[in-house]
């Protein structure tokens, strides 16, 4: 008995041994495509496990996965290892597919209007070191920022200078002076950024924080701030000589989109009723104006038109007629002519006229 368990123990172990070297021996018709440094692993095998899975392949995926993985990881061991921190890392190669990136490219940083005037110019910025010496400490410090060198912030007494106030404050000047240069400095960066990215720059009706405003600009930025109120300027107080304002047109009232059914519907029913009335609104002393202003142009046309009918009538007449007394040109004896004998048409055209001044004359009919 006491052999036979040696038996079954030994054929245990050699089972297990087995089972062990199965598990991390895996059999590929065609090798596995492995880049380590993405830590990727490519099967060109078909799938044939797949293909007689049926309907549920789950079971057939899992095996494909652990197979591949293993090989993957056998790649792994026989990379060189080093510790780190009492614990065995692998050196991974350099990667050798390339991935697509997440994110695109980061497009360049725009420049500024004083970089891109630098660049016309030809100007060359000089790098400066960044500690200076100083010597009132006698020690090197940084130019710019804390503890720098030559830091005037830090002086307990200040000279007033001859054209200044003498009860002015040195110091609470110097401080204000220094927050005005930062919001210039933060104002500039807003519209190096604006520019960059292309936006609409917001109106220039705020006033600068340096001062020298022109009169424009106050007048610009007063309106801005009058109107800036809850009731958009419509309670604020106007100085004595003040102009209305320009460009302050109604604001424009809009129905609400829900909630009073009652007033949609009282408004939709009278549109109704004006589209499908018979006798559609008419404003008769505009349509009587039009009417009559239509027949004053109708006989002016008229008139017009009889007027050019005479002038031409005349004209032929008066080419070959008959004329006694003075000049062709004023009445004169004409024969001939164009037309031969004419004794009919207006006086003066070429018709004939007998008896003082009268404006007709004698006419054959």
């Amino acid at each position: 008995m006491e052999g036979q368990s040696v038996e079954e123990l030994l054929a245990k172990a050699e089972q297990g041994e087995a089972e062990k070297l199965q598990r991390i021996t895996v059999l590929k018709e065609l090798e596995l495509e492995f880049d380590l440094g993405n830590l990727l692993a490519s099967d060109r095998n078909p799938p044939t496990g797949l293909r007689c899975a049926g309907p549920t392949p789950e079971a057939e995926l899992r095996a494909l996965a652990r197979d591949n993985t293993q090989l993957l990881i056998n790649q792994l061991w026989q990379l060189p290892t080093e510790r780190v921190e009492e614990a065995i890392v692998a050196r991974l190669p350099e990667p050798t597919t390339r991935l697509p990136r997440e994110k695109p490219l980061p497009r360049p940083r725009p420049l500024t209007r004083w970089q891109q005037f630098a660049r016309l110019k030809g100007i060359r910025s000089k790098k400066k070191t960044n500690l200076v010496w100083d010597e009132v400490s006698g020690q090197w410090r940084r130019r710019w920022g804390y503890q720098r060198a030559r830091d005037d912030t830090k002086e307990w007494l200040i000279e007033v200078p001859g054209n200044a106030d003498p009860l002015e404050d040195q110091f609470a000047k110097r401080i204000q002076a220094k927050k005005e240069r930062v919001a210039k400095n933060e104002l500039n960066r807003l519209r190096n950024l604006a520019r960059a990215h292309k936006m609409q720059l917001p109106s220039g009706a705020g006033l600068h924080p340096t001062g020298h405003q022109s009169k424009e600009e106050l007048g610009r930025a007063m309106q801005v701030a009058k109107v800036s109120t809850a009731s958009v300027g419509r309670f604020q107080e106007r100085l004595p000589k003040e102009k209305a304002p320009r460009g302050s047109g109604k604001k424009r009232k809009f129905q609400p989109l829900f909630g009073d059914f009652a007033a949609e519907k009282k408004n939709q029913l009278e549109l109704l009723r004006i589209m499908n009335s018979k006798k559609p609104q008419l404003d008769v002393t505009r349509a009587t104006n039009k009417q009559m202003r239509e027949e004053d142009q109708e006989e002016a046309a008229k008139r017009r038109k009889m007027s050019q009918k005479g002038k031409r009538k005349g004209g032929r007449q008066g080419l070959g007629g008959k004329r006694k007394g003075g000049p062709p040109s004023q009445g004169g004896k004409r024969k001939g002519g164009l037309g031969g004998k004419m004794n009919t048409g207006p006086p003066g055209f070429g018709g004939k006229r007998k008896g003082g001044q009268r404006p007709g004359g004698k006419r054959r009919k």
